[in-house]
């Protein structure tokens, strides 16, 4: 018995010495979470540096000409810096509106120290999200980080805090999410942003446009403010704020003038079709909210920017095939994009409110003082409902709905939003002498 007790014993020895090798390296207990989704989300990490040029604008008396002349003058540019994280492979960089707001140049410094120059794609002061994209070689691919799902936060887990604080490089600081639900005030006064996450994790100036990450290493929000009053309160737009952003300004529609007419949102694990805009190609085609991406052009769908990024490819030359999963239905439908001015134009206007719209002379728009500029009234059509509102031949159309004007095309689609019997409220100016006032006209 005592002698197969000591070969048992020799035995098991024997085992450990082979399952542990002498000298064999032990697991790094260094390497933890933390460490790893650094690793892998630094790489898409990106200082951004901006430099804006200024204008001092204002009047001198011409002697020669007995009359007040316009003049500007260059002041030196200003130089600001922020933070960014790449999005996509193609190399779209996500930040705040206001690190590159009015930037002539943008300068970005990538993870492996080299600088490329960035062009804006898009972007809104009202939700403080911008899109740029890197000047890469042709066909460059970028390393890139993922959007998390837009509700998928647990209050009290574990976030890191990526970016560039007051331009001294890549730096990373550690908390957890604080709060789901909170709202804050910039140096400024508020933005226009519902429901901002709060951290306990560091974020200092230049941090602004980075990335607010998970242990999956999913981008859950994007840094943007810090609580003076407070200690260690921070805040970030929230994933589901930035997809919806994104939804709105990178499209088709934005991108090209190009109507589409429907917008994704993403889901942990699926795509799918969040609106579909009535009688617009995407509703003609056949999609319909719900539907869930399968695949665009044979291809699998990695996220919104990729669908959007196919459709504008696509241009209005090809249709665009979708496969689409609806309840326990597969079905494949195509669309074909249209430009926006063939359906929204001075016609659509006249059609809605029953008001000529033409483009403004530059010289009747300096006369009356609209810096922002307009565009004239020409006709209004007799008992249309911009004639029971008041408006007249003559009168320049600034906005809609508190919205400033870029092109014909945008007040119609400003106007489209509307449906028949609701009230629109045109900013206009009546001349002689020049007035301004907001007149609420009912949609048709």
């Amino acid at each position: 018995m005592l002698l197969k007790c000591h070969l048992l014993r020799i035995a098991f020895i024997a085992s450990a010495l082979i399952s542990s090798p002498i000298g064999a390296a032990e697991p790094d207990i260094r390497r933890d979470a933390t460490v790893e989704v650094i690793e892998r989300v630094i790489p898409a990490i990106v200082n951004i540096s901006s430099k804006t040029v200024i204008q001092r604008k204002g009047y001198v008396y011409d002697w020669w000409r007995d009359n007040w002349a316009p003049f500007s003058q260059d002041l030196p540019p200003e130089y600001s810096a922020g933070s960014g994280v790449i999005i996509d492979e193609e190399g779209y960089v996500l930040t705040n509106a206001h690190v590159i707001e009015q930037a002539a140049e943008v300068t970005v410094k990538l993870h492996d120290n080299r600088t490329l120059r960035a062009d804006l794609v898009v972007g809104t002061r009202r939700t403080d999200v911008a899109l740029l994209k890197l000047r890469g070689k042709p066909g460059e691919k970028f390393p890139y980080a993922r959007l998390g799902g837009d509700d998928d936060l647990f209050l009290g887990e574990t976030v890191l805090a990526v970016g560039n604080p007051f331009g001294l490089g890549e730096s990373v600081s550690k908390g957890i999410l604080s709060s789901k639900s909170r709202r804050a005030k910039s140096g400024n006064g508020p933005l226009d942003v519902e429901d901002w996450l709060q951290t306990d994790a560091a974020i200092n100036p230049g941090n602004s446009g980075g990335p607010l990450v998970n242990l999956r290493g999913e981008v859950i929000g994007l840094n943007v403010a810090v609580y003076k009053e407070g200690q260690g309160i921070g805040f970030a737009i929230p994933v589901k704020r930035i997809s919806e952003s994104l939804a709105e300004i990178y499209t088709p529609e934005m991108v090209k003038s190009l109507w589409f007419g429907a917008t994704f949102q993403s889901r942990p694990a699926e795509i799918s079709v969040a609106t579909v805009e009535p009688g617009s190609p995407a509703d003609k085609g056949g999609l319909r909210p719900g539907d869930i991406i399968i695949r665009i052009n044979n291809k699998l769908p990695r996220s919104t920017m990729a669908l959007n990024r196919e459709l504008i490819a696509a241009n209005d030359k090809q249709d665009v095939s979708f496969t689409v999963q609806r309840g326990s239905d597969r079905r494949t439908v195509s669309v074909r994009l249209v430009p926006e001015v063939n359906y929204f134009n001075a016609g659509y206007i006249r059609d809605r409110i029953g008001a000529v719209v033409d483009v403004l002379n530059p010289e009747i728009a300096a006369r009356l003082g609209l810096e922002s500029g307009g565009f004239a009234i020409t006709a209004v059509d007799r008992g249309s409902p911009a004639a029971e509102a008041g408006i007249q031949r003559g009168f320049i159309l600034e906005g809609i709905d508190g919205q400033a004007l870029d092109s014909i095309t945008g007040a119609a689609r400003l106007l489209s939003r509307h449906k028949k019997g609701t009230t629109a409220k045109l900013q206009v100016v009546a001349p002689r002498p020049p007035r301004r006032g907001v007149l609420e006209v009912i949609v048709r």
